[in-house]
């Protein structure tokens, strides 16, 4: 039943032009980037004809384009996720939800399944258009598999925190609008006590977790944070929808 929840979710966001807009113009976005980055490269690069000295370029241009990247998702994920729950909510569909005979964590499971999906396409994306490096010069795809995964940890986490801001309200811009300042708070905090390990904010710091996989290293502490991240936000939702559901 979640694999049918997270079907009829992505169809949803695909016959969105919403859908389609937000997709296109991050794929501009990273695109753009990404040209910016080789541009860079050669002319920091020129006059380096060895290979040993290009072996470089995947850091070099992986960082400009992998470094937009949590910039990017905090100012589109949300757009994504504040229909998720509110606007059936809106509709006042939420109860023929509840009747279904399918349990609410397969409700949401297969709607945050179906988003995830949907920008996973930007991870794969991102990972063809710099292993297109290979080309010309030798480039470290361990590095690239590091941050395709951190990226897509990251967008699951920016689903599940705005998922559950949807459950929250019937107002799609009001979800929308508290996901997107919840993102942004945490990455000033994150970056303000990033650099102070005795501090307490410092090991919840989503910033601090992200850093090891934009370096290409797979920290199962980081991992494992992610993890707890989502669990704990899609157990918010589930309960939130819960109670929606017992207090008829």
């Amino acid at each position: 039943m979640i694999i049918n929840v997270a079907r009829k979710e992505l169809k949803s966001l695909f016959a969105s032009p919403m859908g389609w807009i937000i997709l296109s113009l991050l794929m501009f976005g990273f695109g753009f980037m990404y040209l910016d980055g080789v541009n860079k490269y050669f002319e920091v690069m020129s006059g380096s004809v060895r290979p040993a000295e290009r072996v470089g370029v995947t850091i070099f241009v992986g960082q400009t384009v992998y470094g937009i990247a949590n910039f990017l998702l905090t100012s589109a994920t949300p757009l994504l996720t504040m229909r998720l729950i509110s606007e059936e909510r809106k509709n006042q569909t939420l109860p023929f939800l509840f009747s279904a005979p399918i349990s609410l964590t397969e409700i949401v499971l297969g709607k945050f399944l179906g988003l995830v999906i949907f920008l996973s396409i930007l991870v794969i994306y991102i990972f063809a258009m710099l292993a297109t490096l290979n080309i010309w010069a030798d480039i470290d795809f361990g590095y690239l598999l590091g941050n395709s995964f951190g990226l897509l940890l990251l967008i699951a986490s920016f689903s599940a925190l705005g998922l559950y801001f949807s459950s929250l309200t019937s107002q799609p811009i009001i979800a929308a609008i508290s996901t997107f300042l919840s993102l942004i708070a945490m990455g000033i905090l994150g970056n303000y006590f990033a650099s102070d390990p005795s501090h307490w904010f410092g090991y919840i710091s989503m910033t601090k977790h992200y850093q090891s996989f934009t370096r290409g290293v797979i920290d199962s502490s980081d991992v494992i944070y992610f993890i707890l991240f989502i669990t704990t936000f899609l157990t918010l939702t589930v309960r939130r929808l819960d109670s929606d559901r017992l207090s008829g």
